[in-house]
């Protein structure tokens, strides 16, 4: 298990204190968490479990049953590339492929910098604009051929480069 620090755990304890006292509080519990530290570590689902009397296995199979949860902190841009059916057929695995190069990040995984975070998920809802990629929450349509993807990712390196200097 990781060792979080105290600001860490102070929000953990916070939205534990927060949330006890509502009708099913697991899963408000671990969105908060999710939201203010970036992911859901196991300290928080043990703290979580005991809130609630709530198994841990019951807490962790909430956190993998939800895509929105993860157990590992996230880089600093987060990109989901749809791999759906109407995506996939539309090129979406050469787009994945495109951007894990652009941006040294393992599938599913985070760049060795902590810059980039890149997923493959499931459908993302906008069938109609496929293939489909979220970057930073900007959802982008007909992204294989959309330059918009490209220009993202240079200002997100840009950004990263300018924090450097």
């Amino acid at each position: 298990m990781e060792k979080l620090n105290g600001k860490a755990i102070e929000i953990i304890d916070e939205i534990v204190k927060r949330h006890s006292d509502r009708p099913g509080p697991v899963k408000l519990m671990l969105h908060d968490v999710q939201h203010e530290i970036g992911y859901i570590p196991m300290e928080a689902m043990l703290k979580i479990s005991a809130a609630t009397a709530s198994s841990v296995a019951e807490v962790y199979g909430v956190v993998t049953f939800y895509s929105q949860f993860t157990l590992a902190p996230k880089g600093k841009h987060v990109i989901s590339v749809c791999m759906g059916t109407a995506c996939y057929v539309k090129s979406a695995q050469d787009l994945l492929e495109k951007i894990q190069k652009l941006t040294n990040s393992p599938i599913n995984g985070t760049s060795a910098d902590g810059l980039f975070s890149l997923d493959a998920t499931r459908c993302l809802g906008a069938c109609g604009l496929a293939p489909v990629c979220v970057i930073d929450g900007v959802v982008i349509g007909n992204a294989v051929k959309n330059p918009k993807v490209d220009e993202l990712l240079k200002n997100c390196k840009a950004q990263a480069a300018a924090t450097l200097n």
